[in-house]
């Protein structure tokens, strides 16, 4: 079932609605889910029906086509209104991932900009509807990339260990940290891939190890906290992960559970590499440190799945992300290439080059 897709409209920008592939469900079932509304598609983002920072970015950008379907027919000033109100709200469904306020922004900047002064509102609507169509775009375009010039760094029979889920689930594409396991397998490199499971809610073993299976690599899952010991065995040559937040300094926030194993990985002389878009940089942030961490609910943890598998009553602590320092990192990978060993100059002159 190579063909899954994690989003895709259908219809027209005045009609037309959202589906997206149900991630809580796989891999059990893959079925989706359809957002007419702005409710329903916050809900999706908020209960990780769709998840991965560039999957909600893209999202969110549909979500404002969504939103602003019923007022097509009025005046500039109360779709603006309109369109602004849908923003906030869909900006406020998760506050790690910076791709979504990416997304929202520059659909806030095109219904300002010059280009449209002269539309009338039905117009509008439809030119936000086509920039919605090109942030899809430039996702897709912008996994391949990632992919090309993460898989230089691979050879054939590597071990690569991985957490979370980074991959076409996570992206309109191929993904950002599988991206480059899928562009390397596609050049005849032969890898195998340790799946972290990716304590509370699964997304390595239900959506990872499923997706790898899919796409015919080898995988083993694994439990979080065995980690440690398959580096000490030796049996992993790499680290990739994905990001949601970086900071300008190379800070980057991920899935908890990801400074731990950058650390192990430092300790066993493993290189750690971290493979996102450019748009998941947020410059205006010097360190990691600025970086919002979602506080997800306890329940996650003390009754995950629908099972209680501990007392009633208890605390709980459950951020839903962490943050590994720059120094950690070996490689940084985004569509326009790699940096090693990440920090503010670097960052700053690899984002200032153009292309891919």
């Amino acid at each position: 079932m190579v063909g899954y897709e994690t989003l895709r409209w259908e219809g027209d920008a005045a009609t037309g609605v959202l589906c997206l592939t149900d991630q809580t469900l796989l891999p059990g079932r893959y079925e989706d889910v359809v957002c007419r509304t702005v409710p329903q598609l916050f809900e999706a983002i908020r209960s990780l029906r769709v998840r991965g920072a560039p999957a909600i970015g893209v999202s969110a950008a549909y979500g404002v086509v969504l939103g602003t379907q019923n007022v097509r027919g009025v005046d500039r000033g109360e779709f603006l209104s309109r369109l602004g109100v849908v923003c906030e709200e869909l900006g406020s469904s998760r506050p790690t991932a910076v791709n979504l306020f990416f997304a929202l922004e520059r659909m806030q900047r095109f219904a300002l900009s010059s280009v449209t002064p002269g539309a009338s509102v039905a117009e509008l609507h439809d030119g936000l509807f086509a920039e919605a169509q090109r942030i899809e775009r430039e996702d897709r375009e912008m996994c391949l990339a990632i992919g090309r010039h993460g898989s230089s760094l691979l050879r054939s029979g590597m071990s690569l260990l991985t957490h979370c889920n980074a991959g076409g689930l996570a992206t309109a594409g191929d993904g950002t940290a599988l991206a480059v396991m899928f562009a390397a397998a596609r050049e005849g490199k032969q890898l195998h891939v340790y799946a972290d499971e990716t304590r509370p809610l699964l997304q390595g073993a239900r959506l990872t190890a499923w997706e790898l299976q899919q796409r015919g690599i080898a995988v083993t899952l694994i439990c979080d906290n065995m980690a440690a010991q398959v580096m000490r065995e030796g049996r992993v040559d790499m680290v990739i992960t994905g990001a949601d937040r970086i900071a300008a300094n190379g800070d980057a926030a991920n899935k908890i559970g990801t400074y731990g194993l950058a650390v192990l990985a430092a300790y066993h002389g493993i290189p750690f590499v971290v493979a996102a878009p450019s748009s998941t940089f947020d410059l205006e942030l010097c360190s990691g440190s600025g970086i919002p961490i979602e506080q997800r609910d306890g329940s996650e943890i003390t009754e995950g799945f629908g099972r209680r598998t501990a007392p009633v009553g208890v605390g709980v602590y459950n951020p839903a992300f962490d943050v590994t320092p720059a120094e950690l990192i070996r490689y940084l990978i985004t569509e326009r290439g790699v940096i090693e060993h990440p920090d503010e100059a670097g960052i700053a002159a690899h984002l200032a080059q153009g292309g891919a």
